[in-house]
């Protein structure tokens, strides 16, 4: 049976009804809980639209403008996901870090909009309205991240928002560029399944051209290297419940629109980007490592390894193979389950021990035996240890690489990925074994923390011991549309 259209129109508009309503008066008082129904609501929706993809369907709202298919479809699904752990996370978290409650109502209607922003992305079938929504994502993030109003909160926020929006004109011009190209090859309206479709008729050169002006106007709002710098400054500074959006789906979906473009590219015959994409991606990667190796505040230790991952999503999708492409789509579901919880734990320290240097905090398993036990099980399952499903993801991905032949890639990989294996492992058995420290004092956690800690550790732990036929069958569905051969 079909789906009705209308649940993905919901699925958009239901948190943009959300932020108005915690803009109302009446109910400012209530905003958390309106946060959380609307997310609540939107995460079922979401898997009703991956399930109608999974039947063969393409979920058409309004056709050229409104639409889904599997890789969009998994990107909805995680971006709710995250988004509605994190707003049951943010209750008690924001009760006890903002101490004037008169202002938290303005941070769930700022959440709501944020939230609206990223699903609309992978909603939109017009590239046009993709690089809007991406702006938008941009601007109500930039918002979340100062909201705290401290002079770091708002260096922080300046700095992500000089280092993104300075990305918007470059992949605007991209744009340009390939919808030139596409009108003289006889395109007609724009749209990823139209450009995809009229790419082998498109000259190779402007497809190269507008992919690397997309590719540096996204990869900047990705957190891929050279343009990092905003995002452990972001990570360190916004409230962790944002730091868990921030990190897990934010990254995710201007990434997103950048494998759109890839599979433009890949399309035709004649262009090819995969080795300078390897390239960068591998630069991603290693600029991470050897920066997690002297990091000193855990919270930017996980920003530090969310620039790793989207080297390594970036590198496997250079490898232009269906198996690396598998391993791309794996490893961007992976990360964003996994991130996400790391960010909850590393709230929940903070709000127990109030600091977030790891040189400060020693003995956490005797001084707070559950955030202690969270935070060794994150550490390990965003380092990638076995049976973590970063692990697999990772796995495959080398896998193919040697498969095609990409012995020299896949060796610089595995070596720069067990870098970073060693830095998370060696700051956090500092922080998590050992005599422990003195604390002026042990805060208690809030319940709501405990539930989004306990429901994201859920994922984690499932999929790497299982991977369920539905959710396997999306991953291979949106990895096909990559264009790997």
């Amino acid at each position: 049976m079909a789906l009705n259209p209308i649940v993905l129109d919901a699925v958009v508009a239901i948190p943009l009804l959300a932020a108005l309503l915690c803009w109302l008066p009446p109910l400012r008082n209530r905003a958390w809980v309106v946060t959380v129904i609307s997310a609540w609501i939107v995460l079922p929706l979401t898997f009703f639209v991956a399930a109608n993809v999974l039947t063969g369907r393409r979920v058409i709202s309004v056709r050229g403008w409104i639409e889904a298919d599997a890789l969009s479809a998994l990107v909805l699904t995680l971006v709710a996901l995250v988004a509605a752990l994190a707003a049951v996370f943010s209750g008690g978290y924001m009760r006890r870090r903002e101490h004037d409650h008169s202002r938290l109502w303005w941070f769930y209607c700022n959440y709501n909009l944020f939230a609206f922003a990223l699903l609309l992305v992978p909603a939109l079938a017009d590239p046009n309205l993709v690089w809007v929504g991406i702006e938008l994502v941009t601007l109500f993030g930039v918002l979340l991240v100062g909201f705290e109003q401290t002079k770091g909160a708002l260096e922080a926020a300046w700095k992500f928002a000089v280092l993104t929006v300075m990305g918007a004109p470059i992949a605007l011009l991209g744009l340009f560029v390939l919808f030139w190209a596409y009108r003289s090859a006889g395109g007609g309206r724009e749209t990823w399944e139209g450009l995809q479709a009229a790419a082998p008729s498109i000259s190779p050169n402007l497809l190269r051209l507008s992919f690397l002006l997309v590719f540096v106007g996204f990869g900047a709002k990705s957190g891929l290297a050279p343009t990092h710098t905003w995002l452990p400054d972001a990570h360190s500074q916004a409230h962790s419940p944002v730091c868990a959006v921030l990190s897990g789906v934010k990254t995710t979906v201007p990434l997103y629109a950048i494998l759109r473009f890839l599979s433009i590219v890949l399309a035709s015959p004649a262009a090819r980007v995969g080795n300078w994409m390897i390239v960068l991606g591998l630069v991603s990667v290693g600029i991470a490592a050897f920066l997690l190796l002297q990091v000193r505040d855990y919270k930017r230790m996980f920003a530090y390894s969310t620039v790793e991952h989207m080297g390594i999503i970036l590198t496997a999708a250079g490898l232009g193979t269906r198996a690396s492409d598998f391993g791309a789509v794996s490893q961007m579901m992976n990360h964003a389950i996994t991130k996400s919880l790391c960010f909850y734990v590393a709230g929940a320290i903070l709000l127990t021990l109030s600091t977030r240097e790891i040189k400060s905090i020693r003995g956490l398993l005797q001084v707070a035996p559950f955030e202690g036990a969270a935070f060794l099980f994150c550490a390990f399952a965003i380092a990638g240890a076995p049976p973590f499903p970063i692990f697999l993801s990772e796995f495959s991905i080398l896998s193919a690489g040697v498969s095609g032949g990409q012995h020299a890639t896949v060796a610089i990989l595995a070596a720069l990925i067990v870098i970073a294996f060693i830095a998370i492992l060696w700051n956090v058995n500092r922080m998590v074994f050992g005599r422990a420290g003195t604390h002026d004092s042990v805060e208690s956690l809030p319940i709501s923390c405990r539930v989004a800690v306990f429901g994201a550790a859920v994922p984690v732990m499932l999929l790497g011991v299982y991977i369920p036929a539905p959710v396997h069958e999306l991953l291979r569905l949106a990895a096909q549309q990559l264009g790997g051969q």
